[in-house]
Order: structure tokens, then sequence, then C-alpha cells
């Protein structure tokens, strides 16, 4: 099997580079050989590779410099993915993308389901959504995965600042009415190669799918969850105090869904897999980061 993997230098493509290797000949490309912003650059990548998996790991993530950006943001989010389908349409290739919870409002009072309306809030949802609807629109064999709250030890995420900001700190104040799964990228990469894997078997199964870690918490819980780990490991943190407060004290450009829960019931029951609770890699990337941290002179 050969596999296109764009957007290989970011937090879930740096994963997938390792997982799909077992699954077939990547060619892994950054933004230095597929930049999504260049529609010719990515025609020529894409003519090129023959790939029978196209895997999309770029995109722009922005969210709130994307309410400035929208142009940039459509470009990279909506435009190049509708490239991608059409591409992946006409030669037959399986197109592998990732959504986001930001798809939807966040008023529900339950879990999201791929088969609830969405709604999106910022520039940045409504561009993923309309990646989406051209990867449907194409009628192209897909994978669609929603997730939420991605982290890892490489690149930028919540996980990163939150410790580095306690370290700094003697008080920390963190949204607490705000609730969804932090998902590890390299939970994501492992789940995409095992459903690629199997759908070379079972080609009716291709569409949407929620895919994050078990079990819920917020932001709040979530800091203070990874500083304990932190600190369990031999971390040494300055914050003592980590304090509570709504998202209406935390205004940001971009409106965040209140609940950003996915229901991971279709994936789960259609590939048998058991996802595991989000604690599991928080804990194990949190102890990558402070082994990196205990090495540095």
């Amino acid at each position: 099997m050969k596999i296109l993997l764009l957007g290989a230098g970011g937090q879930v493509g740096t994963e997938l580079r390792r997982s799909l290797a077992v699954a077939g000949v990547v060619t892994a490309c950054g933004r230095g050989e597929a930049d999504l912003q260049d529609a010719r650059q990515l025609a020529q990548v894409l003519a090129t590779s023959q790939a029978d998996v196209v895997v999309n790991a770029a995109a722009y993530t922005a969210v709130d410099k994307a309410q400035t950006e929208p142009d940039a943001a459509r470009r990279i989010n909506a435009e190049a993915v509708a490239e991608l389908a059409a591409h992946c349409h006409k030669t037959g290739s399986l197109l592998v993308h990732y959504s986001t919870d930001y798809v939807f409002d966040g008023m529900l009072s339950r879990p999201y389901t791929e088969a609830d309306a969405t709604h999106p809030l910022s520039i940045y949802g409504q561009t993923k959504l309309q990646g989406e609807e051209a990867i449907r629109a194409s009628g192209c064999r897909h994978l669609v995965f929603r997730t939420s709250w991605v982290y890892s030890a490489t690149g930028g995420n919540f996980l990163k600042t939150i410790l580095k900001l306690a370290a700094d700190r003697d008080e920390l104040r963190v949204v607490a009415d705000q609730w969804g799964a932090p998902t590890s990228a390299r939970l994501l990469a492992e789940v995409t190669t095992r459903v690629i894997s199997e759908l070379a078997e079972m080609d009716e199964h291709w569409g949407t799918y929620h895919l994050t870690a078990g079990g819920e918490t917020n932001w709040h819980a979530y800091a203070s969850y990874a500083i304990a780990r932190a600190r369990s490991q031999g971390l040494p943190l300055q914050v003592k105090n980590i304090v509570p407060i709504p998202a209406a004290d935390y205004p940001t450009p971009a409106a965040r869904p209140a609940n950003s829960r996915l229901d991971c019931g279709k994936l789960s029951s259609t590939f048998s897999l058991q996802l595991p609770d989000w604690r599991r890699d928080v804990d194990s990337v949190v102890d990558t980061l402070v082994a990196a941290a205990s090495s540095t002179p």
C-alpha cells in the first residue's frame, strides 16, 4: 500500500509517520514539500505520489487568528481539502482527514454523535466543516475523524503551555465550564493506522467518525491532573493555586463550544475498538516532558 502523508511535521503527522510505516510505504510531506496554500504544488505532489491512501494531517489550527485571517483558514481547511477529495475521487484513492469538535456549537447536554446537526461558532469551525462537506460531496472514499483537544510532547498545545505556566506562576486561572476529552496525537495515529489496515478488507465502512480518548473532563480539571502528575514525577513547579473560572472570564476572539464531548460509539462498534481513558496518554506525555526537562542542562 502506498500512503501519502500531508502535514508530516505537525503533532498528528509526527505520530503518523511512525504508525503508518507498518501499514505501507509512506511518503511523508511537511509544509516545505506540500504546502496546502499552494494549489499548484499540491497538485504536483498528488499527481506524482500514485498513493492508494492520502492522509491529510495538515490544517490551519490557529483558532483565534482565523477570525482575522479567514481566507488563509478557508484555503487550507476547505479549498485544499476539496482538491484532495477531487483527486482521490478521480484515482479511487482513500482520503483520510481530521476534523474537529468545533463544527458543533456545544449547546447539547450530551455527547455529540455523527448524526447531530452542525453549527460552528467560529471561522475555524466553519472552514473545517466546509472541508468535511467538500469531501462528502466529492464522492471519494474517505474517513473523516472528528476529534478534540489534541496534544503531544511536540508542537504547541494546552498541556505543554499549562506546565510551562505552572513552573513560573504562583496562581493559574483555568476555564472550568467547557467539557471535552483530551486526545493524544499518538491515539489518533494508532487508530488511523488500524482502521486503514482493516478497510483494505472492509471497504464499505468509510465515512465520518468521532475519535477521542475515553471519559470526559474540563480544562481546569485537566490542568490540575497534569500538574499533579508532573509533580509526582519530580518536576519542580511554582504554582500553588489553580483557580476554576467561567469561560466568560476568559474572553477569546473565537467562541469555543461549551460541550466538546463526542460520542465515539460508531467507531468503537464498527472497528471493535476500546478507546483508552484520557488520563492514560496524559500520563505518558507528561512523563516524557518531565524526562526531557530533567535531562536538559
